[in-house]
């Protein structure tokens, strides 16, 4: 087969375009490839059958988003592959979200970062399951544009995997309609008018493309939307969030695991519509493509923990722990998540919050979530201002009339 491709020098991983997977002499071999059921990687199990191989498992891994296991595994058969099947989802909360939340990550400043989580978990888990089956060639379908790309084949890479991996489609080019009408053959029917591409997880929804591929006249289809609602919402309701370390740990003076308590809010805060978020952010060319997300929990839990560290620490801490939270965020995107700076921010975030504990309470409607309470357990804030007025003042004039004295 001639596939079209921009380059011919390979990626570390040894996989950026179909012709390499047709170079690979073993066809027997146990193949690994990241499945979710879309046109790309569907059309993945369909050349590998194609090609030869004869021994592929498709794995769809959960962090958040809803799997039909049913459909997947009918799907991945019509190609000779067995579905595989693995749950994610704890794993993301306590080496993606909880981390991301201390740092307060967003892409600088703007949106909650989403994929830059889950893709060194996935791949951290499809990693270790193709050990377990022998495969020495793990792929996945991430192209040029997207910068899942770098942040799988990095986290791929950084785990030690010491066979072929990577993603096709990173230099062969191929047309949707294309890929589309080979799959029709299999009464597969994909739309080749792409609205947009999204992916999801527990944390954050992000879509882009379509509609959105031009910054300077975009609209975003309401339909798009799933936890939020425009619409005028409920009567206001309160919200109380408590952390301990910099970790959420109750709702409502009830105790609560995050991975329970993220869903909650998104539900909650979403439904009067807040979580939005717009914004640009490069590829690994440089240039910058339009992300629209939405993420109400993200919004609402970072807002509130960066309260609680505004009443429990210095102003020059907060500040160097700001300038920690960018540098971390900096290497997620990028896919060096693991490297030594990102580590070294880890590590320094994690000890600023050390005692950055207590609670903020919201009042929740319409138009805004805004604090009613904010209670530290070791406050640097003034309760009473004229009375810490007069303190101060008689303290001042004691200690001068003792100078005086002396």
């Amino acid at each position: 087969m001639n596939f079209a491709s921009t380059v011919s020098k390979p990626p570390v991983g040894g996989i950026s375009r179909f012709q390499d997977l047709e170079d690979l002499p073993d066809r027997n071999a146990p193949v690994a490839t990241m499945f979710s059921g879309g046109l790309d990687s569907t059309y993945l199990l369909y050349m590998l059958q194609t090609l030869g191989f004869a021994n592929i498992e498709a794995i769809a891994v959960n962090v958040g988003t809803s799997i039909d296991k049913p459909l997947l595994e009918q799907t991945a058969a019509r190609f000779g592959a067995r579905f595989v099947y693995l749950e994610g989802r704890e794993e993301f909360v306590e080496q993606g979200v909880k981390p991301a939340i201390r740092a307060h990550a967003k892409y600088l400043g703007t949106y909650p970062l989403s994929s830059s989580l889950s893709r060194p978990v996935i791949a951290s888990l499809i990693v270790e399951h193709a050990a377990s089956i022998g495969s020495r060639l793990l792929l996945h379908t991430a192209n040029l544009s997207q910068n899942s790309l770098p942040r799988l084949n990095n986290s791929i890479q950084r785990l030690g995997f010491s066979g072929s991996f990577g993603s096709p489609y990173e230099h062969s080019v191929l047309s949707r309609q294309k890929k589309a009408a080979d799959l029709l053959k299999f009464g597969l029917s994909f739309v080749t008018d792409r609205k947009w591409s999204g992916d999801e997880n527990l944390w954050c929804r992000e879509f882009e493309s379509g509609p959105l591929d031009d910054p300077e006249n975009f609209s975003i289809p309401e339909e798009a939307f799933d936890w939020t609602r425009n619409i005028a919402a409920d009567q206001p309701i309160e919200v109380k969030l408590g952390f301990i370390d910099g970790n959420l740990v109750s709702m409502d003076d009830c105790d609560v695991a995050l991975v329970e308590a993220i869903p909650l809010l998104n539900k909650k805060v979403g439904r009067f519509g807040h979580g939005r978020f717009v914004g640009l952010e490069h590829i690994s060319t440089g240039e910058k493509v339009l992300e629209v997300r939405e993420a109400p929990a993200a919004a609402i839990v970072m807002d509130a923990l960066r309260h609680l560290e505004t009443a429990s620490l210095g102003v020059e801490s907060i500040m160097l722990k700001q300038g920690l939270e960018q540098a971390w965020a900096h290497e997620a995107v990028s896919g060096a998540w693991g490297s030594t700076v990102h580590k070294m921010c880890e590590r320094a975030i994690a000890s600023a919050l050390e005692g950055v504990s207590g609670s903020v309470s919201y009042i929740v409607d319409s138009t805004r979530f805004l604090p009613r309470s904010i209670i530290a357990r070791t406050p640097r804030y003034i309760r009473d201002r004229d009375l810490w007025e007069y303190e101060t003042a008689r303290q001042k004039a004691s200690f001068r009339n003792f100078t005086r004295a002396n």
